[in-house]
């Protein structure tokens, strides 16, 4: 039945399409693509990375989601938390998975991101 994950969708709130640019684009490296012309006048902003695609829509009123998250797959996670405090972004470490290691970082609305690294042995 499901074949692939196309998107995910994180809401934000109105008017903080600036602050996503800076956190999406700007820390975590996706690249910000056009919404179809559409759906513009909803607010929020899509951004890719690779295959991965996030969308964030405006939820008004908008309340964080502290538990539910995307968990986004990175190369090197010392890589990922050394640029995380060089950019002054708070990170949290987690216990270890049998073959992931990961931290959790808050988007600038409170939304709980993964960033995780897949053992090899």
């Amino acid at each position: 039945m499901i074949e692939d994950l196309h998107h995910i969708q994180i809401a934000m709130p109105k008017g903080q399409e600036e602050a996503a640019r800076r956190f999406y684009s700007g820390i975590l490296g996706f690249v910000e693509v056009d919404k179809p012309a559409v759906l513009r006048g909803r607010g929020g902003l899509w951004f890719e990375s690779g295959s991965v695609k996030v969308h964030l829509g405006v939820d008004d009123p908008f309340v964080p989601a502290k538990k539910a998250h995307p968990g986004f797959r990175v190369g090197s996670l010392e890589t990922v938390t050394a640029h995380l405090e060089k950019s002054d972004v708070a990170f949290q470490t987690d216990i270890d998975l049998p073959d992931i290691r990961r931290v959790y970082v808050n988007d600038p609305f409170g939304n709980r991101i993964e960033l995780l690294e897949l053992r090899t042995t």
